[in-house]
């Protein structure tokens, strides 16, 4: 398959999904997701060519590559100006997330497997999500608890598995971002980051080397948004309660940006804002506010 198959099959239901009417919208915005998903298929090298640098590979996550590309090039911006040589393996999709909070054990697998390949020479794996590197570090070796050989090697792909902050902050040691941002924010901790990679204080301390940001705390920033994955689809009345609760908190906070770390929390937020008729509250990743890149 070639790179613009790639990118027709994963958009084309994703532009089919977000506009059922005005053909020619559709495929406006279909032709400029597919142009970025393909400035990421040609790059199988590092970025950078550094005997000194730490080599990473970055999980951009197919939920950043369909809906927020921007996320990943973010990301990558931040990576590469800790001095890491990044690599982004092109045919890179889903982590198996998913199908494993499905019960779809069998997927789960293929994709683990798949992943595992891809990743296999890449002494850290970031990924800008908790969930996803959640699935990585936390998930993956019970995937395989009955195959010995594949168990170990997810094991060693756990231990080298980071989210994005946790990373730049324990592993890189930035004391520099190069992003600028003038006015409030308030940070949202997601469910999968915080509860099972302890991501908490990381993003909040490089936030505060932002010139200009201040953070102002909403209440319950450790409490669900109601997303959850499939959770949101399977109890949507209790999943609209839980991210109204979440966005009076926010507008009570009063600051004109929320920021957090996983794309699906921040796709939930912003719709139940807008529902709610908030069209001025921002709703930003903290790769994008720590990079420079939220209005690009």
């Amino acid at each position: 398959m070639t790179g613009g198959q790639v990118a027709e099959f994963y958009t084309a239901p994703l532009a089919d999904h977000l506009f059922v009417e005005g053909q020619s919208m559709k495929n406006a915005v279909l032709c400029s997701i597919q142009a970025i998903l393909l400035s990421f298929v040609p790059i199988t090298e590092p970025c950078r060519n550094s005997e000194n640098a730490m080599r990473v590979g970055l999980l951009v996550t197919c939920l950043v590559d369909l809906m927020r590309p921007g996320i990943g090039f973010a990301a990558l911006k931040l990576l590469e100006s800790a001095g890491c040589s990044v690599v982004l393996p092109a045919a890179q999709t889903c982590c198996g997330q998913p199908g494993w909070n499905s019960g779809d054990r069998r997927s789960a697998r293929a994709l683990a497997e798949k992943l595992m390949d891809e990743f296999e020479d890449c002494p850290y794996v970031v990924a800008p999500s908790g969930s996803c590197a959640g699935m990585l570090r936390v998930h993956y070796p019970a995937l395989f608890d009955d195959d010995p050989r594949l168990r170990e090697r997810a094991r060693r792909l756990a231990a080298r598995t980071y989210e994005l902050t946790d990373f730049l902050v324990n592993v890189a040691h930035v004391y520099r971002v190069p992003g600028e941002f003038a006015g409030e924010v308030t940070y949202h901790d997601s469910c999968s980051g915080l509860r099972e990679l302890g991501v908490k204080a990381q993003p909040r301390e490089l936030l505060a080397m932002v010139p200009g940001l201040t953070l102002k705390e909403m209440k319950e920033s450790e409490t669900c948004c109601g997303f959850g994955g499939t959770f949101a689809l399977k109890f949507g009345d209790v999943s609209a309660q839980i991210a109204e609760r979440k966005c009076a908190n926010i507008a009570e906070c009063g600051a004109g940006t929320v920021v957090l770390g996983d794309l699906g929390c921040m796709l939930n937020i912003e719709g139940r804002l807008r529902k709610r008729g908030d069209t001025q509250t921002k709703v930003l990743h903290v790769a994008e506010v720590l990079a420079g890149t939220e209005d690009d």
